[in-house]
């Protein structure tokens, strides 16, 4: 016995942005360290050499959260799923913690809540209950998604029924 899915109406992967690939990490990271020994180098030479052992920690440092980030940010993300029986938002945060919420697709209502001086929020409510989405995404990101979700829910509560025995012609 098979169980069939129902067909995806919509989806949308949410992840944060990440324009530096493992090829441009390796190359900030080389950056960072070259930059510095020249500086140990320098501050050795001029008879400072405590500086060289600071230097040293706070390129560890450095590195080491930029690094954190990184993983941190590749295990995010955020799935918003419409199919004909409702809407799930499947979230994986930094630490690989998963969480599934459902919502009524016919009682969600999609909000931007626009902030001066401060990147919108996506907020998706359902009578008292209120679900921000796509956090991790930009104000244009945002925009696009708001776009398409709403489209999307629109068509989902006024379905359009295609009956050729009332076509005309």
């Amino acid at each position: 016995m098979t169980t069939h899915s129902p067909p995806i109406l919509f989806e949308a992967h949410c992840a944060p942005p990440s324009s530096l690939g493992r090829r441009g990490a390796w190359i900030a990271t080389g950056a960072i360290a070259v930059a510095c020994l020249i500086e140990g180098v320098v501050f050795l030479t001029l008879g400072a050499w405590p500086v060289l052992g600071f230097g040293i920690l706070e390129a560890g440092v450095v590195l080491g959260l930029f690094h954190l980030h990184r993983r941190w940010s590749a295990r995010m993300l955020e799935v918003l799923v419409l199919t004909e029986h409702g809407l799930t938002i499947r979230r994986t945060d930094h630490q690989g913690r998963r969480e599934a919420i459902e919502l009524d697709p016919y009682w969600a209502r999609l909000r931007l809540d626009e902030v001066p001086g401060r990147v919108s929020r996506l907020v998706l409510q359902q009578r008292d209950r209120q679900v921000e989405i796509a956090a991790m995404l930009g104000e244009e990101q945002k925009r696009d998604l708001a776009e398409a979700l709403g489209a999307a829910l629109q068509r989902w509560r006024e379905p359009v029924f295609d009956n050729p025995q009332l076509r005309d012609g």
